[in-house]
Order: C-alpha cells, then structure tokens, then sequence
C-alpha cells in the first residue's frame, strides 16, 4: 500500500502557523519568504503574530495555509532528499488545498498560486454581499438525506451541499433564509446537531458564480503542467492528471460540492493505505478517520513530525 498527501483547507489557519518550521528550516523559510514577494506584502508577519481577525479573512487564509503546507513539504524534500513522487502517489486537498495539491505535484509554481488564491479568496468574499450568504454543518445525518433537504430548502432561496465531509458530517450553504430552513429540516429528520457556522460568505454553492467566473478568466491565462502525481479533485473524487481537466475542476469546485468523503473513501481501491496531512492543523487527518478506520492518518506541521515522518520513509 502506498501514501497520498493532502492539504487542508479554509478554517484550519491560525496565529503561529509555520513559526516552528521556519526557525528550525531555513528551506520552509524559503517558502514564506517566496509568497511574501508574491503578494507583495508581510503575509508570514501576519500567519506570525495575527491578528486573528485579519488572519481569517479568505483573502489571507487561503495563501497562507497554502504557504504552511508547501513549506511542509519542501522540507520533507530538502531532507529526505526524495521527491514527491518519491514519497506519495497521489496529493489531494480540501477546496483550496486543492491548489496546493497542485503545488506539490508540480503543476502550479508557489508565487503564481500565491496570487490565484489572493484573488480567489477576494472573489469569493465578494460574490455575495455581506448578510445574504450563510453555511450549516448538519451532524448526524447522511449526505443523501441532507441533499433532500437542501432541495427542499431551495423552495425560500439557493441552497445546497457545501461540504461532503465524512459520515454523518455534511455542510450546507446558501442565502440565510434557506439555510436557515435546512437547518430546521435537518433537526426535524433526526439531526444530532445542525448549526450555522461563522462564515462570511456562502462558499461552494451556485452563488459563488460571480467568482468562478473570475477564478475561470485568471486561469485561462495561467499555465498549468501536468502533475507529477495524480491528483484527487473535488469535483471528480477521482485522480486527475490531464492539465485541462485539472484547470475546469478548479472553476467547478467554487460553486460545486467538495466531495471529500468519497474522496477519501476510494483510497484504498487506488492502493492507498496512508494519509499524511502536510500544514496547519489535523482537521483532515480527523475526517480520514471518520471515513475509513483502516486508513493510517498522519499529520506533519512542526520539525518534531517531520523527523517522526521521515523515519517511516
């Protein structure tokens, strides 16, 4: 059985990310510094000391948790003086870590994503104005019954699966009072929990379309290589390697469902029995679990994983 690294995504960022690394690796230093020149500005400064508020902002989330995971990886390089390709057979990452994903196999440079995710995460902010756009985790219920409902919540506003996360761990996003209305559903057809969550926008729904316009415009001009490795996507739950698919998944998956559970479920048909998490947080190391236990899941953020990791190469 072979190895798959994966990236996490939006809401696993936090001040102090990529701090231990950088002092310990003048190679993760390389990283940060890189998407600093990038964007023009101090984003590791920031991923440093926060503020958290401005930290979560999507503009700044999703560049600095790509940052986190590359400089990760890049580190595991340097050291084990193996490549990706080396290490993992295929990447994979969670709505944004998909473009990480990206990253590590080679098909997108770390200052080009940089800007991509600058953009994507601004497009994504203003998509929808502030107010009109909610998310609801529905606990307890499959994705099947919680897509009834978000049909059924359609009849007040948009409103569909955001997230496909694992068993009884779905998301739904839309306008607030369809949202809303699902939320209600859920809890009248057995839900452990359906709560809103703290969100600024509607994402991965059919109201982020303003956005996967912009997202589709910048990529169109954007050169992507083929992968080094297959790569899972949201939108297919399946390793992809031809560059256009690649790119037309991209644009897909910012109204689309993040199909994560079936993208993790069908690892081991692929001959994978490890997951390794590289960047911030263990969100996605937690879901694998969920998904199937006979997985082995394993996060890598701090010099104290990547010697743990190493030693398993």
């Amino acid at each position: 059985m072979t190895r798959i690294f994966v990236f996490p995504g939006q809401g696993s960022q936090r001040p102090g990310m990529g701090v231990e690394l950088a002092e310990a690796f003048g190679t993760a230093r390389g990283v940060f510094e890189e998407v600093n020149d990038a964007l023009g500005e101090d984003l590791f400064g920031l991923m440093r000391d926060g503020p958290e508020d401005q930290l979560t902002l999507t503009q700044n989330a999703q560049p600095a948790l790509m940052a986190s995971s590359i400089a990760v990886l890049r580190v595991l390089e340097a050291e084990s003086g193996r490549t990706i390709g080396d290490m993992a057979t295929m990447v994979a990452g969670h709505s944004l870590g998909e473009y990480s994903a990206l990253v590590a196999a080679g098909a997108f440079p770390v200052d080009v994503t940089a800007r991509l995710l600058r953009l994507r995460g601004q497009a994504m902010q203003e998509a929808v104005p502030v107010g009109e756009g909610t998310m609801a985790a529905v606990l307890g219920l499959e994705v099947d019954t919680v897509t009834e409902i978000a049909a059924e919540a359609s009849s007040v506003g948009v409103c569909a699966v955001a997230n496909d996360n694992s068993p009884g761990q779905v998301v739904v996003s839309g306008a607030v009072a369809a949202v809303e209305r699902a939320a209600e559903l859920a809890k009248e057809k057995g839900a452990r929990r359906a709560m809103m969550l703290p969100v600024s926008a509607p994402f991965h729904c059919p109201m982020m379309q303003p956005a996967a316009e912009r997202m589709a415009t910048a990529l169109e001009t954007t050169t992507l290589a083929t992968p080094s490795v297959p790569v899972v996507t949201n939108v297919s739950a399946a390793p992809e390697s031809i560059p256009e698919t690649l790119r037309a998944h991209l644009v897909e998956q910012v109204t689309g469902t993040v199909r994560w559970r079936e993208s993790i479920a069908g690892l081991q048909g692929n001959n994978v029995g490890t997951v390794v998490e590289l960047g911030t947080g263990k969100v996605l190391s937690g879901l694998v679990r969920r998904i199937d236990r006979e997985l082995e899941a394993i996060s890598v953020e701090t010099p104290a994983d990547v010697e743990a990791f190493l030693k398993t190469l």
